[in-house]
């Protein structure tokens, strides 16, 4: 009994433990899907239908922007369409759940691509579909990100990327302003913490005029193409402009209308993201505990300040200092505080040597090297460094030396884009350029020399800086390089000064040497708000380590007259007063730099150097054009291999030819006097009567030569007589037999000679049907004389392509 009672409880019990360890998997896997359900209800609730779509408008100079969300790309953390005109942008924000420690940056990637389908077109590409980024698609990406990572938290190391897909484009609005909104509005909207939203427009000036988001053909006519991005209290947070030599008043007009028009766009886009926006997510901080810098601090920061105030040092050897201090400390902050992350204990380093240099700032008015805030580093200039060079120069700003130089070519040698980066901004044809390199020794490293989104953004606003002042007519393609071979600050404006003297050495017609600086800003901010700046110090031509440890670099371009170009690269959101100062001590800046450079060379020079390239035209009577040019081209092709010229056609009638030096010039009209002095044929007389030998019989005709010098030209048989005649032979033509022949001038469009027989035994007033006759059979009879003239020439042994011989 009682073993049958144990049995019956020890079954009772395994019954209760397989039902409780059944509802306890049920469980865990109803709270799993519970995880799950939380985790993407969001994104199902906005697949199910378009319920949630939102949608606001923005009207900007009576220009309507049009921002919608909730209806495309839901799976993306944040979405948005922007619209303006029929132009329209998608973009999409996504952003990892895992960070990167240690980065030390926020990981933002920004990724704009054109469509050739949003224009209409097919890409004109072997594969017919879009390839690599185009360099106009990475500056718009640059520009892109420049105008919303200041308002990434700092400490954001989750990798975030930023898409802008062109969905459609109508030729007349710019699809950049729009990716910037859309992106703002994106952000916004999203679950990713991001301090916006900003808002963006394009400005001009046309005659004296600022107008808001111009059209395509509006901007041809403008003196100024301005991007303006600005945040919440009209602060500035990204301008990127080229202008004509636009006065600074003007530009400071221009600046403080387009920031006005921006708060409408962030008003449009705040009430967006608070109809349809997302909770923002929680993230980890990555800032190192108060007690570990408060230990590095008494640590540190009196060899810090030692260093920092110590004029003698130079780039390497001042970051050598720094980075002793680091590495003397390091290990016993380690063994203070050994539960610490070792990226906390190098950020907490970071921390005090910038909270010390930033403070030394603000105690003195004085640089790490001993200038005041607005002086320039030592400056010395040189041109006509190498003889066999076009054009050579060397800018050396302190410890920033670069080196330039100038190339001559053809017309033909001209940058020419596709037509989808034309309809979204690009130009047609650009017939100067400048590049810039930035190889690894510049700054004591190694690495691969390559041309990167940095070289190329660099590059672009030098080039920007100098095309107002390039000749627009200028017989020459202009190719200017700009190598850095030091770099401590500000090598893009250095790129600028460097090619303005190398463009005046190569002689160049350029109006005033052109100048630029980069302007720096140290700030103190609110301890609620870090985005709210309490104090400021701007400072001129910055180092390498004020750019690291400052909150601006503000660089300006531009003549004794006015400004060029600008661009700026925040890490906070800045004041139109800060702008209005920073614009101040560039000007004061440049004007001081181009003093300085006008004592190397204060104009270009009146004559290019011996070396350098020259061009000249020629013309070429229709009737020899063919015969000129050669089978496939052949003559022009062994002018240009046997001299090195390049010759391009003009018009019909008319060729130029460039020489790489004039030597090769010389050389080349010698051989084209050549081919033309041997195909130059007598002057004819219209009307005129002449005596032709019959040098060949066919069944269309007879082909006869007024001079032995002259070639053939074919007399149809409907020329020959006033009769029907179906074969020459029927009158008694044969190969050497002279006729009598009238000269009625030369067709116009190939040049043939309209010769008659028949005229000269005709009644006057039959003249003039000859005349229409001619006109009717020349478009077949001329054709078929000239192929037969040119399967002559082929199997000449020569191998000429002259159309006539010298006059007998």
């Amino acid at each position: 009994m009682a073993a049958s009672m144990g049995l019956m409880c020890k079954a009772r019990f395994s019954f209760q433990r397989r039902y409780f360890m059944h509802h306890l998997g049920c469980l865990c896997r109803l709270n799993t899907v519970n995880r799950w359900w939380g985790r993407y209800a969001r994104r199902w609730k906005h697949s199910r239908g378009s319920n949630n779509v939102a949608e606001v408008e923005a009207n900007i100079s009576n220009r309507p922007l049009t921002l919608s969300t909730g209806k495309l790309a839901r799976f993306a953390d944040g979405c948005a369409i922007s619209q303006i005109g029929d132009t329209s942008v998608l973009v999409t924000a996504v952003s990892k759940n895992k960070p990167i420690l240690g980065a030390g940056f926020v990981p933002l990637t920004v990724d704009y691509r054109q469509k050739a389908a949003a224009a209409g077109r097919i890409p004109t590409n072997h594969l017919r579909r879009e390839l690599g980024s185009t360099d106009l698609e990475i500056l718009t990406s640059r520009m892109i990100d420049r105008s919303i990572r200041p308002l990434f938290p700092r400490d954001y190391f989750y990798e975030t990327q930023v898409v802008c897909n062109l969905l459609a484009i109508d030729g007349k609005y710019d699809p950049a302003v729009a990716s910037i909104n859309g992106a703002s509005a994106a952000l916004a909207v999203s679950d990713i913490p991001w301090n916006g939203p900003v808002g963006a427009v394009r400005v001009g000036l046309i005659d004296d005029e600022v107008v808001i988001n111009p059209t395509r053909q509006e901007l041809k006519q403008s003196e100024l193409n301005m991007v303006v991005a600005g945040g919440f209290r009209s602060s500035v947070v990204m301008i990127e402009a080229s202008a004509n030599n636009v006065v600074q008043s003007k530009f400071l007009k221009a600046i403080r209308s387009g920031v006005s028009e921006t708060q409408e766009i962030i008003r449009s886009i705040d009430s967006l993201a608070r109809s349809a926006g997302k909770p923002k997510r929680t993230v980890q901080r990555f800032e190192p505990p108060k007690e570990v810098v408060d230990a590095v601090r008494n640590l540190c920061q009196e060899r810090y300040i030692l260093v920092f105030s110590d004029e003698t040092h130079d780039k390497i050897s001042r970051d050598k200092a720094s980075n002793q201090i680091r590495l003397d400390n390091i290990e016993k902050v380690t063994e203070m505080f050994p539960g610490v992350d070792s990226y906390y204990i190098h950020e907490a380093f970071r921390i005090v040597s910038k909270e010390v240099f930033r403070n030394l700032i603000f105690e003195h008015d004085k640089r790490c090297d001993g200038r005041g805030l607005d002086d320039l580093r030592p400056i010395s200039c040189d041109v006509d460094l190498y003889k066999p060079l076009h054009g050579s120069a060397v800018f050396q700003r302190g410890q920033t030396q670069v080196l330039c130089t100038v190339t001559f070519d053809s017309k033909g040698s001209a940058l020419r884009t596709d037509p989808i980066s034309e309809l979204t901004g690009g130009p047609k044809e650009k017939n100067f350029m400048l590049h810039y390199e930035f190889p690894p020794f510049a700054t004591n490293e190694t690495g691969k020399v390559s041309i990167g989104r940095r070289e190329l953004g660099h590059g672009t606003l030098a080039e920007r800086a100098l095309v107002p002042v390039i000749p627009e007519n200028y017989p020459f393609t202009i190719r200017l390089t700009s190598e850095v071979l030091e770099s401590n600050g500000s090598s893009s404006m250095a790129s600028a000064c460097g090619g303005s003297l190398a463009l005046m050495d190569a002689g160049v017609p350029i109006e005033s040497h052109v100048a630029g600086v980069a302007v720096g800003l140290v700030t103190k901010t609110d301890e609620n708000d870090p985005t709210l700046i309490t104090d400021y110090r701007v400072i001129t031509d910055l180092l390498g380590i004020e750019d690291y440890f400052g909150d601006m670099d503000f660089k300006m371009a531009g003549t004794k007259k006015g400004i060029t170009a600008l661009q700026t690269d925040f890490k906070l959101p800045a004041s139109t007063r800060i702008i209005m100062d920073a614009v101040q001590s560039a000007t004061r800046g440049k004007s001081e730099i181009i003093k300085i450079m006008s004592e190397t060379i204060r104009t270009h020079r009146e004559e290019r150097k011996e070396n350098s390239p020259v061009e000249d035209s020629f013309e070429v009577p229709i009737a020899q054009r063919s015969r000129f040019v050669g089978p496939g081209g052949y003559n022009i092709k062994n002018i240009q291999a046997s001299t090195g010229v390049s010759i391009e056609t003009i018009s019909e009638t008319k060729f130029s030819i460039f020489a790489p030096t004039p030597s090769a010039m010389t050389e080349a009209k010698e051989m084209v006097e050549k081919l033309l002095e041997r195909d130059r044929a007598p002057l004819l007389e219209f009307g005129a009567v002449y005596t032709a030998t019959i040098v060949e019989v066919r069944e269309v005709g007879v082909m006869v030569k007024l001079y032995p010098t002259m070639q053939p030209a074919l007399l149809h048989n409907s020329q020959l007589d006033r009769r029907n005649i179906r074969h020459p032979s029927a009158l008694g033509m044969e190969v050497g037999k002279e006729i009598a022949v009238k000269y009625f001038g030369r067709d116009p469009a190939t040049g043939a000679m309209r010769l008659s027989r028949k005229a000269l035994s005709a009644p006057a007033a039959t003249v003039l049907n000859t005349l229409a006759e001619l006109k009717q059979n020349n478009a077949h009879t001329n054709q078929a004389a000239e192929n037969h003239s040119d399967s002559n020439d082929e199997m000449d042994s020569s191998n000429s392509t002259t159309d006539s011989v010298p006059d007998r």
